[in-house]
């Protein structure tokens, strides 16, 4: 619970103000793609393995990254209050598409509400490819010491950290796509 708290005064410290745009002058001003800048990649993390961390699927079963090793896995930590997450949760979805047979993207809700606010938020239609997972008490946020949301992370086929970043990107930039592959 505290790391939870400390992730949202972290968001609201950072990236998630009122309406996401601070996050995203800061990272017009460094020559980003639509959020943070490709340079602040966080490479420090690279080759240890994701965290044996549980969430959940609408229909309610769990599953961990490692139930998706084969292939990269993104995971992208958001929640419903938080704006600059909400703002690039549809780029995430048209990335996706064009990436489902090299990439598994995993949206995990780190909404305390649980279902009920994510339900809210992710109505039927809403998104083409992506759906939603939940970590209501935000183990995985914890586990990954994340530093306020968003928060999206890259595993290799082998469920080992590529690089991580915290803030949105223009998920479907050419270097954004780039640094995927």
């Amino acid at each position: 619970m505290r790391v939870l708290i400390l992730t949202l005064l972290g968001c609201l410290l950072a990236s998630c103000d009122s309406n996401g745009s601070a996050a995203a002058d800061r990272g017009k001003a460094a020559g980003s793609q639509g959020g943070v800048a490709l340079s602040k990649l966080d490479r420090s993390h690279a080759g240890t393995a994701a965290p044996d961390v549980a969430f959940l699927s609408r229909d309610g079963t769990s599953a961990k990254v490692a139930d998706f090793k084969g292939k990269p896995v993104l995971v992208n930590l958001w929640a419903t209050w938080c704006a600059p997450c909400i703002a690039e949760l549809p780029e995430i979805d048209e990335m996706a598409q064009g990436e489902t047979k090299r990439l598994t993207v995993l949206t995990i809700s780190q909404d305390l509400g649980g279902w009920r606010a994510v339900d809210k938020f992710w109505t039927p239609g809403k998104f083409e490819t992506i759906t939603p997972r939940l970590d209501q008490k935000g183990n995985f946020a914890t586990a990954v010491e994340a530093q306020g949301l968003p928060v999206s992370v890259l595993y290799d086929a082998r469920g080992r950290e590529v690089w991580r970043v915290n803030g949105p990107l223009k998920w479907t930039s050419a270097a954004v796509l780039s640094a995927l592959r």
